[in-house]
């Protein structure tokens, strides 16, 4: 089967009315591939859990593959990438998540998979002081060569953008409309120049109209994507704060920048820090400190893979180890979806190996290998 064939079907299962994120994976998982999906009878749908009647007879329906053929067609017409779940180029940080979206609107030049992603948010009311901190960080963080995420917003949002175009920083812009539609209007210009070192990234179809319901959905995008989210400014409740909820649950670092008592755009980030649901951030040495980019001798341990002998490990400490060399430092979730090695083993074969000197454990549940 075509790539293109396999992407047409793709494409299609995630037409289909009310089928969902979680769907979607589920019945890829039992039937092997999207394609098969549509060719599985009836019958044997309905013995899928969860699948009921109404969706087995929509799997059904012929015209989403001609709507999908659509949008294979406008999307090499707007040089747009269709990224699913299952594709190499997908964001491996979102793949872990149970409610990541499956297919992804891609637009621009930057690489999704950076080994350093951090997320940037806050209200769309900014303060001076707001905008100072938000350029300041950017500023700091650019020496570590990430890529900074956010919402294409109002606010603290659009300055995290524009610091990034400033300090030449790759940036991706999230949106909660198709990727033709810029929202707001007046951020179209920066859009088209994020595209240019960074990109733009939605789960929208083209031509989808930005509305509420789909803010909060972009928002788990923006913290499943990065490493930490920095709130800078936010009132109790607003955008941001939902970004950090979800980062929380998808157990990522998250900072917040302390503000003056009694201002509203202050309250959401010392709300944060007081609940213990962000650390509080006072300089960007916090940040490299939480992620261990600072670690002594990580580029002097890049050399001394040819030192450890993987005959001595089974094939599954094996595996994790070449993947632990390959990425110089992981997150547990990531090593689960690539090793597929589940959560209980895993953490038990990490504990074993870290006992034996060859992995050691890092802030935010993440690993790298260890040499005595």
């Amino acid at each position: 089967m075509s790539t293109t064939q396999e992407k047409l079907y793709q494409i299609a299962l995630t037409l289909i009315p009310k089928i969902g994120d979680v769907l979607v994976r589920q019945l890829i998982s039992y039937c092997g591939s999207a394609e098969q999906v549509f060719k599985t009878p009836v019958p044997k749908l309905l013995k899928i859990p969860n699948i009921g009647k109404t969706l087995a007879q929509n799997l059904q329906d012929k015209s989403v593959i001609e709507n999908a053929w659509k949008i294979i067609q406008e999307a090499d017409k707007q040089g747009v990438e269709l990224l699913f779940y299952t594709d190499k180029t997908y964001p491996t940080r979102l793949k872990t998540l149970y409610d990541s979206p499956v297919l992804l609107y891609y637009k621009g030049k930057a690489n999704l998979n950076n080994t350093k992603t951090v997320a940037i948010v806050g209200t769309r009311q900014s303060t001076e002081y707001g905008k100072i901190v938000t350029e300041q960080i950017v500023s700091d963080l650019s020496t570590f060569n990430p890529l900074i995420v956010s919402g294409l917003a109002y606010g603290i949002d659009i300055v995290a953008h524009k610091s990034c175009l400033k300090n030449n920083v790759p940036t991706i812009g999230v949106m909660a409309s198709g990727i033709d539609l810029i929202y707001p209007y007046q951020h179209k210009n920066t859009s088209i120049q994020i595209q240019e070192i960074g990109g733009l990234l939605t789960e929208q179809t083209f031509g989808t109209q930005p509305d509420q319901r789909f803010f909060p959905q972009r928002n788990r995008i923006i913290a499943g994507m990065a490493d930490v989210t920095i709130v800078v400014e936010a009132a109790v409740k607003g955008g941001a704060l939902i970004t950090a909820e979800y980062a929380n649950n998808y157990h990522r670092d998250v900072f917040a920048v302390p503000g003056q008592i009694g201002k509203s755009f202050s309250e959401g980030c010392n709300k944060l820090i007081k609940e213990n649901k962000a650390q509080i951030f006072t300089s960007i040495k916090d940040i490299v400190e939480a992620l261990n980019w600072d670690l002594a001798g990580h580029e002097k341990g890049k050399n001394k893979e040819s030192e450890i002998d993987f005959s001595n490990f089974t094939e599954e400490e094996s595996q994790v180890m070449a993947l632990l060399h390959k990425n110089q430092e992981m997150h547990i979730d990531d090593l689960a979806w690539q090793s597929q090695i589940s959560m209980a083993k895993l953490s038990s074969l990490l504990l074993n190996l870290e006992f034996q000197g060859f992995v050691k454990s890092l802030v935010g549940k993440k690993y790298k290998v260890s040499y005595q």
